[in-house]
């Protein structure tokens, strides 16, 4: 299926002049044949007036001078050809040119008085005929058919070099169309071009909107996406503003059930209660994050944010290595200066901190981070070295609430936020196994 505007009405309109020329050319050919007939019939009649004007009667019979004033009738190897019959059809007078040629024509004296017309002869040649009757010759009565003949062949040879003119002349002319409505066509779209930079910068967060500068058959278009824009907009603020009203409610009491639980860890006889009661606090408490995080960092819409990836990963690095200073974690870091990731910075934040905290956690000692152009979609690959995951238990891992690890604390629910950020954002996490012996969770990017 072609894809492009340019191209579909290129295609439309050069199927269109193509129609257009091949109607056209039969009409002018045959235009051109009938016109050409007509001046060889016109020249036909000339010729047949010269022969008659030189021909006289003396004692009912015909006499033609030597020399007559046409004198393409007495060239030997003329292709115009003379010839006079009688009533009976006899031929009683042939011009010079006819010598070497065995005409077999036999004229028809039923008082039609000119005729033109087309003959082939037994050889395949034809020629073309004009053929007058006359009765009254110098003043005096006769009754002769007085004929003049010309061969087809030259007519069909300019017939044959007109034909190959206009074939070229009309390959041509399409030719200088097609340039002139490429030309123009570019001119055309030139608009939308512009309407598709200024949707580049509203992605790119550069613009809030598009402008009024366009033609008027794209203003409805570009109005109802200036609508959607704000509408957009407008709802992520209000939404944003709801989670942290939500967030902030919720912290107060939360805040007072720990201290709660605090006091009851005191008496060695409510210790276990206390411990139930905060595990239960935490769970809630990481289960609102989870929720606000899969909530608030969605996917933008229409705007597209690109943020460096090599910055937010040495950033995240550098609080890990404090955290995790006994353990003397060695990073390989393998991404390129200019990569760019097209997600907001919070969402890749919460996704790389995740994946990052969990390959150092588990890690024996080295982790690394590399990053993969392709022609399919770029690849982040994050890897450690530490025990893996074995293959049956790689899916259930991304499920909310679900973990391997049983020596630290948590609720398994880090994954599942780093999976919804990834699949809101149209990009593929994949779990496998890394060189280095452990894990590697790569992401693939949508192009």
């Amino acid at each position: 299926m072609i894809r492009s505007l340019r191209v579909r009405l290129m295609l439309a309109a050069a199927t269109l002049a193509v129609i257009f020329m091949l109607l056209m050319l039969p009409a002018l050919q045959s235009a051109f044949s009938l016109a050409l007939e007509s001046s060889i019939e016109k020249r036909l009649a000339s010729d047949v007036t010269t022969l008659i004007s030189a021909a006289r009667v003396e004692d009912d019979r015909l006499l033609m001078p030597a020399l007559l004033p046409g004198e393409q009738f007495s060239l030997p190897d003329s292709r115009l050809l003379g010839y006079i019959y009688n009533r009976a059809g006899k031929l009683v007078w042939r011009s010079r040119a006819t010598e070497d040629e065995a005409i077999d024509y036999q004229p028809r004296y039923d008082g039609r008085g000119t005729e033109f017309a087309k003959i082939r002869q037994p050889n395949g040649e034809e020629f073309f005929v004009y053929d007058v009757e006359i009765k009254l010759l110098g003043g005096r009565n006769a009754a002769y058919s007085i004929v003049a003949l010309q061969p087809v062949r030259e007519y069909q040879e300019t017939i044959s070099g007109l034909r190959e003119k206009l074939y070229l002349g009309f390959g041509g002319a399409l030719l200088v169309l097609l340039i002139l409505l490429w030309v123009g066509l570019t001119w055309g779209l030139r608009a939308l071009k512009g309407m598709t930079q200024e949707l580049d910068q509203v992605e790119a967060g550069s613009r809030e909107g598009l402008s009024e500068k366009h033609p008027s058959e794209l203003l409805r278009l570009t109005g109802s996406l200036n609508r959607l824009l704000r509408s957009e907009r407008e709802q992520r603020i209000r939404y944003r503003d709801s989670l942290g009203d939500l967030a902030h409610s919720l912290k107060t009491p939360l805040a007072v059930l720990q201290g709660v639980s605090e006091k009851i860890a005191k008496r060695p006889e409510d210790l276990e209660q206390a411990r139930i009661l905060q595990s239960q606090i935490e769970r809630m408490s990481q289960q609102i994050g989870y929720q606000l995080q899969r909530a608030s960092l969605r996917k933008s819409g229409l705007v597209r944010h690109h943020v460096a990836l090599k910055p937010v990963v040495e950033s995240l690095c550098n609080t890990l290595e404090k955290v995790y200073r006994d353990k003397q974690v060695k990073v390989v870091l393998d991404l390129p200066d200019d990569c760019q990731v097209q997600m907001e910075e919070g969402a890749l934040l919460e996704m790389l901190g995740n994946l990052l905290e969990n390959a150092y956690r588990l890690c024996l000692s080295e982790v690394r981070v590399r990053w993969q152009p392709s022609i399919m979609g770029d690849e982040l690959c994050i890897e450690d070295d530490g025990p893996g995951v074995p293959h049956d238990q790689r899916a259930r891992i991304l499920e909310r609430g679900e973990r391997l690890d049983q020596k630290n604390p948590g609720q398994g629910i880090g994954l599942a936020v780093v999976k919804d950020i990834i699949e809101s954002y149209g990009a593929q996490l994949t779990l496998g196994d890394s060189e280095l012996g452990g894990a590697a969770f790569r992401i693939q990017f949508a192009i």
